[in-house]
């Protein structure tokens, strides 16, 4: 175990980049129509910069989480989750709106608004934070934060349903899944970036500590001459201000580079045989777009799959990190040392099992894979519950596991089937819409699980809703509504657009592998 801590220390960075470079190979050798080679590589250079704009929107999104265990407690777990399922109901909501939008806007103009106003949100949450840890805010902490958080997650509403959005006009119904797994992998490197160099931000901005050019840089920039009481604080701060400095970075890259569809980028029209497939030239008004989704049972489904998605994945990758800080783990502390390196592998993972799976053994169903994460998460959350105080080895690969499935759910949900069923042209209305059920499950999980775990609260309430507050509730909690993903998975199990079921038949009668 110590060799694997001192590995993790050392190489984490190198790591995500071998996983990210494997996803780009994965990527180029994962050409089932023939595409072009300038094709292959004028799409790459199309998502390759979007995606990075997104995990890193990823990383100005989960800061939050860091900067709670950073602050202690002057953010409680209580503050924690009504400000996380605050802003979360917002990124949610914001999918009526922001959806029909990008789809008349398109994804590049949404990603460049995601971007810019997640950067100004992040700044002034950064102020928020100085002003918190220096004692000069007066006004509640949590109105504050939930104010700013909320903004913040209303401008990263518009990051999902761009990207999907372009992906949309650029990859056919069967390579789907693979951008599926891509699109797991950005999630998984942007919840990197913020768990991980996050924590590197908190530990290098602490108070009273020294190091190389880079510490002494960042001690310079953020915490010089910052005293309360006559003595220094650590800069928390910082962890919200250099996330808004990387994504305006990427946004001038996104603006060189990113185009809407194939056709701008000089390429002949490109059907993707979706469910549009034959009708690009109807036009559809917001609420055409948005009946699209709220009239059809399908995309209700596909929508409430999403939301336990969102349950599991924020259920784990918020708690996890709370409850090995508060609760020592012996034996796996590596877990909650590099929780975001270890969040990014195994949502990678999940993502390219789901995705893999779903187009080359069930001609693109998305619901087979996702019942069999659904019920790995069943399993999982059960023995958690089980063992939660007794095996912390076994608790901490059961949580990365859940993630794993979670974010395999949420890359075959909200990254393909919402795509698939609703059509280029709604793209964005009904990713948005699925995505966002996955943020109400966030919201959800956030606002009951920080009320029934123990409060660090001297003098809080023992009990919510008449249940006495104990962390098996946070494991608990979330069985159920795993049960319920498994049912609607297994339901939609034969499910297909038309045009994709058409196509499938043509390449059988021709007598060519459908892989």
């Amino acid at each position: 175990m110590e060799f694997i801590t001192f590995t993790l220390d050392n190489y984490a960075n190198s790591i995500v980049a071998l996983f990210l470079a494997a996803v780009i190979w994965l990527y180029f050798r994962n050409n089932p129509l023939k595409h072009s080679r300038w094709f292959m590589l004028r799409r790459f250079i199309n998502w390759f910069p979007l995606g990075m704009t997104y995990s890193f929107l990823y990383m100005g999104r989960y800061n939050l989480n860091v900067s709670k265990n950073a602050l202690g407690t002057q953010m409680t777990k209580e503050d924690f989750g009504t400000i996380f399922a605050i802003g979360t109901l917002v990124y949610g909501v914001s999918f009526l709106i922001n959806g029909p939008l990008v789809d008349k806007i398109g994804g590049k103009k949404g990603i460049l608004i995601a971007a810019v106003g997640s950067s100004i949100a992040n700044i002034l949450l950064g102020v928020l934070t100085y002003l918190t840890v220096t004692g000069q805010l007066h006004m509640n902490m949590v109105v504050a934060y939930s104010t700013l958080y909320a903004l913040n997650m209303y401008f990263q509403s518009y990051g999902a349903v761009s990207i999907i959005k372009v992906k949309a006009y650029w990859f056919h119904v069967r390579e789907r899944g693979v951008f599926g797994a891509i699109f797991g992998a950005l999630i998984s490197i942007g919840i990197y970036f913020a768990f991980d160099w996050g924590q590197k931000i908190v530990e290098l901005t602490k108070a009273g500590t020294s190091g190389g050019w880079f510490h002494n840089l960042l001690q310079k920039v953020f915490a010089t001459n910052v005293l309360v009481d006559g003595h220094a604080v650590s800069a928390t701060w910082a962890v919200f201000f250099i996330p808004a400095i990387i994504i305006l970075l990427w946004v001038v890259i996104d603006i060189w580079l990113i185009k809407d569809t194939p056709e701008e980028a000089k390429f002949p029209a490109f059907d993707t045989h979706d469910a549009d497939s034959g009708k690009m030239d109807v036009e559809h008004s917001a609420m055409d777009l948005l009946k699209k989704v709220f009239a059809s049972k399908l995309m209700i489904l596909i929508a409430l799959i999403g939301l336990t998605s969102g349950i599991f994945r924020n259920g784990i990758q918020n708690w996890y990190f709370i409850f090995a800080d508060e609760i020592k783990q012996p034996g796996a502390e590596f877990f909650k040392s590099h929780w975001g390196l270890l969040l990014c592998l195994f949502g990678i993972a999940g993502g390219f099992f789901g995705g893999w799976i779903s187009d080359h053994l069930y001609q693109s169903r998305r619901a087979p894979p996702a019942a069999m994460l659904s019920a790995l998460v069943i399993a999982l959350t059960v023995l958690m519950a089980v063992y939660l105080f007794s095996a912390p080895l076994f608790v901490g690969l059961a949580a990365v596991l859940i993630v794993m499935a979670s974010v395999g759910l949420t890359s075959l949900m909200a990254g393909s089937a919402a795509t698939d069923f609703g059509g280029r042209k709604a793209t964005a209305t009904c990713s948005g819409v699925v995505d966002g059920c996955t943020y109400l499950g966030s919201g959800i999980q956030s606002f009951f699980i920080g009320h029934l775990v123990p409060s660090e609260t001297v003098g809080a309430a023992v009990s919510f809703m008449g249940l006495k507050r104990d962390w098996h509730w946070w494991p608990l909690f979330m069985v159920p509504f795993a049960i319920i993903g498994l049912g609607i998975a297994i339901k939609l199990w034969h499910d297909l657009p038309e045009a994709t079921r058409r196509y499938n038949q043509q390449q059988k009668e021709r007598d060519v592998p459908i892989t």
